[in-house]
């Protein structure tokens, strides 16, 4: 009886639970406008904002939000100072499978979301946008040695119990036991909020999304944390912000899951596809703790090529002077030898030409 009573108990605390966090993912789809105590705007996104949603800014500063004006759409949040640096916890642990199979899996619990220049609506129920995101992101992770499991399940309509639905396409993809749990989205704010530029590259910038109503939240911060410092470090400006916000977002199921959103609905979706490059090799370094074997991005790579060959022939001129000048005694000995030399390398083309004798 007690047995009965006990299960009863905790399977009422998990759908009530469910029940109460769907009430807070996805209620409001206006575009709720975050503000200082001065009332110096600090971010927007697109749901409601709650007292006690907490942000931290892209110089990792900590907002916490003191009071919410739901009929203009505006929050009050109070600076609380530098977020401390400690990325701790479920990291190490990951070390380990540097040299075997790595896992990650993916969803899309807004199954429409989509981007107005390249898909024409900012919402599609079939074929929506957000797929081509998810896929290029998958594409990136796979060309570093990662296995990619993407449902491409939907969960339609876009409402508060899109959660629910997801719900359970996340908790069989946890059957896998993944590397990470990752939910693609994008946000609904007007395209300047994302729009940047990346080793020359105009893309869009990538919001990390943590739900605080579940007992991993601790470790979701500390993943969302962990991603922003690797992307800080090697693409500034890639990562935009972390919001951390009510409700659970299906992050309760496992301590790595994240929510990424990939630029909004009216930025091009070519910059929020061409952002996942970069995402990926952060996701990489962030879960193994080391650069993947493709390591930096194609860009990168030829930037590099293109450095090396110049320092090449650097060293190669220096060390032709040097020989010249020793060879000769003289600056201008030096000077001569290596018109001298140029001539016969090149066949003429260099160096002048050799006067008649």
């Amino acid at each position: 009886m007690k047995r009965t009573l006990a299960l009863t108990l905790l399977l009422t605390l998990l759908f009530c639970g469910a029940g109460f966090c769907e009430a807070f993912e996805g209620e409001d789809d206006r575009v709720y406008t975050m503000v200082d105590e001065a009332g110096a705007e600090i971010t927007q996104r697109m749901g409601r904002m709650y007292e006690g949603d907490e942000y931290i800014s892209g110089d990792n500063r900590l907002y916490r939000v003191i009071s919410v004006d739901d009929e203009n759409g505006r929050a009050v949040a109070q600076c609380l100072g530098d977020e401390p640096g400690d990325a701790v916890s479920a990291f190490a642990a990951l070390a380990d499978k540097a040299d075997t199979k790595k896992l990650i899996c993916m969803y899309s619990t807004h199954s429409d979301e989509s981007y107005i220049p390249g898909d024409g609506e900012s919402s599609l129920l079939k074929d929506a946008g957000i797929y081509d995101v998810g896929e290029a992101l998958k594409k990136n992770l796979e060309e570093k040695g990662i296995d990619v499991t993407y449902s491409r399940e939907t969960f339609l309509p876009h409402d508060a119990g899109a959660y629910r639905r997801s719900r359970s396409v996340a908790a069989e993809l946890m059957e896998k036991n993944p590397d990470a749990l990752i939910d693609i989205h994008r946000d609904g704010v007007p395209a300047s909020q994302y729009e940047t530029e990346v080793e020359g590259n105009d893309i869009s910038k990538v919001r990390l999304f943590v739900g605080k109503s579940n007992a991993d939240a601790a470790e979701n911060r500390a993943f969302a944390k962990k991603l922003k410092a690797v992307a800080d470090d090697e693409y500034p400006g890639l990562v935009k912000d972390i919001y951390i916000g009510k409700g659970n977002y299906n992050q309760d199921l496992y301590p790595r899951a994240i929510l990424l959103e990939f630029g909004t609905h009216k930025i091009e979706k070519q910059k929020a596809i061409d952002a996942t490059e970069y995402m990926a090799d952060v996701i990489y370094q962030t879960l193994y703790n080391e650069k993947s074997a493709a390591g930096k991005t194609g860009k990168e790579e030829k930037s590099g090529a293109a450095k090396g060959i110049g320092w090449l022939i650097g060293l190669a001129i220096v060390a032709a002077i040097a020989f010249a000048l020793v060879a000769t005694g003289s600056f201008r000995g030096a000077g001569d030898k290596l018109k001298s030399t140029f001539r016969e390398v090149t066949g003429g083309a260099f160096g002048g030409k050799k006067k008649k004798e």
